[in-house]
Order: structure tokens, then sequence, then C-alpha cells
């Protein structure tokens, strides 16, 4: 059976993980000192979070992390009876090892109900001198202002593409599969500073063949390749909304895309046109005012369908 390439490659140690430089320093001064205060890890999916979590956890405890540490995910028991219960439980028995506080990793705190989070706001007071908490959330403001005080603050950026396509390669060398630079590019691009995205994407597209490329990428992941996007534009662009529409008609057909991810692909792909800045930013102003219908619950055909009309429009007045 085939290991799930997140978890098996997951990093063990703060040193291993990858981007994040600043904060994995203030982390490992805590693991020297062996004291710290609460903290809220705040930012995108797949940035290294939980990863920087658990890493330090294994380096406070050693091998009795696992004794140390309760992972709770706010997303699945949001309500007050689980700070109540299982929050309140680990918090009142003793550490193991000899420690002299334990980790209570909530993620996904953005998820907490208010009341759930008024009453994590006392429990963290009480039990300050057996545990200390770790908040992690997508959207700080989210989160009430009283916890949020109570707490040392790390914001976790995307990663870029070049630490992506570093981690990428690791993967590879070790699975001993053929990644080509095109390939590396895609699934960057896919990813959008997403490391455990690009993770899978990797392991699917690894499925389907040795050889990692481009097309392998964007087979496996049934996405829309962005040079098919610009040549949708392209042709409204040039007049012919017919000839536009039915490209359209394909793509929808082909990949089974909702609105919202033809509209993404449209946004990354108007920078691209060869049109002045002035008509980007009549675009651009236009595809987020789509977006915005569509999410309202507007017909997503009808909406895409007037966009390129849009650009239909827009590309007559730049002859």
């Amino acid at each position: 059976m085939q290991d799930v390439w997140v978890e098996k490659y997951r990093p063990k140690k703060l040193t291993d993980v990858v981007g994040q430089r600043s904060i994995v320093e203030r982390l490992q001064a805590y693991t020297k000192t062996r004291s710290m205060p609460h903290m809220l890890f705040a930012g995108p999916a797949g940035s290294g979070k939980t990863t920087c979590a658990i890493a330090l956890a294994r380096e406070l405890y050693g091998d009795s992390w696992r004794d140390n540490l309760i992972e709770l995910n706010a997303s699945d028991e949001r309500g007050i009876d689980v700070e109540r219960g299982k929050v309140k439980d680990f918090a009142r028995a003793a550490s193991i090892g000899g420690s002299d506080f334990k980790i209570i990793f909530l993620d996904e705190a953005d998820a907490l109900t208010s009341d759930a989070q008024a009453a994590l706001r006392r429990t963290m007071e009480r039990y300050t001198q057996t545990c200390r908490f770790i908040l992690s959330c997508n959207y700080s403001s989210k989160i009430i202002e009283p916890i949020q005080s109570r707490c040392a603050v790390f914001r976790f950026r995307p990663l870029t593409e070049t630490e992506v396509k570093s981690y990428l390669k690791r993967i590879a060398s070790a699975e001993q599969v053929n990644i080509v630079e095109d390939g590396l590019t895609a699934i960057a691009t896919l990813a959008a500073g997403d490391l455990r995205k690009a993770t899978n994407i990797l392991q699917v597209s690894a499925s389907l063949g040795k050889r990692v490329d481009q097309d392998t990428v964007f087979e496996s992941t049934e996405n829309i390749r962005p040079s098919e996007i610009v040549e949708l534009l392209t042709t409204a662009l040039a007049g012919n909304f017919t000839a536009a529409r039915s490209r359209l008609d394909e793509l929808v057909v082909r990949h089974g895309l909702s609105g919202e991810d033809i509209i993404a692909g449209i946004h990354r792909a108007v920078l691209d046109l060869p049109v002045s800045e002035e008509s980007k930013v009549r675009l651009v102003d236009r595809v987020g005012e789509a977006e915005f219908r569509i999410v309202a619950g507007a017909t997503e055909r009808i909406q895409l369908e007037a966009l390129l009309a849009h650009f239909v429009s827009e590309g007559k007045k730049l002859k």
C-alpha cells in the first residue's frame, strides 16, 4: 500500500520546515529555553502551521511528545462542550516525562463559535501553569481580541515558487520520479504557495508514470492549461464571440470545472494578455464583478458568457 506523501515527508524537525525562516528561528529559541507563551499561528493552508506545531512538540518532549500534545480540529468540534470537555480534561492532567507543561494544539480555531472562544479565553488563563495553547487559523481576524492579546502571533506566508520546487525535487528524488522543469512549474502554479496541495499533485501525477511533465500534471488534476485560457480570451478580444463561446463549452464539458474555477483561471491569464494596462484594469474589474455575482448565486453560464461578451467589446475598443 502506497504511503500518503504529505505525511511521509512531513518535516520532523523545525530545521526541516520549508520557508518561514523567521518563525522557525523564534520557535527554536523556545526549545532551548524550555519556556514559551501561548501562540497563534495564522496563515493560508499548506504553509506549515501544523507541521511547526508538531515539530516543536517533538523537540520539546522527545519520545514522549504524543503524550504531551493533544491535537483538536475546531472544524469538526466547534461548540462550547468541546472546550469544556476535551480541552479542560487534558489541561487538568499532569504532564508526562518531567515536562513543565503540555501543549494543546487547536487547529482551524477560527471555526470555533463565539461562545467557545470566550470559554477558551478563561481556560487559557486558568491552566497557564500546566498548559500552553497553540491556535492555528487561516484568518486571525476571526479570533476574538482577548485571545489574540494572550498569544504570541506568528504569521505564516504562502511559500514561494522556488521553495515549492525545491521541496518537490527532494520528494521526486526520494521516490525516483523523473520530474522535468515544466512539470515543476505547472505544479507550483496550481499549488499557489500551498505545499500540501503541491505534494498531493505530485503524487497523483507520478501515479500515471515515472515521468512527470506539464501535460501529465494537467491531465492528472483535470485542470485547464493556462494556454487554453489565454487562447479563449484572445479569441474573444479578436471579436469572435461565437468561437469564444464554443471554446468555453469545450473547456466546461472536458474538464467539468465550476464557474469559480474558470473565473480564477481567467483572472490569472488577464495579466499575460497583449493589451494595455488601462484595458487590463477594466478587464480585471469586470472579472471581479462576474466572480461576485457567481458567488452570490447568479447562473454561472450566463455570467461567463457575459464576461466573454465584455472581452469582445474591449477588443473592439482596441482596434
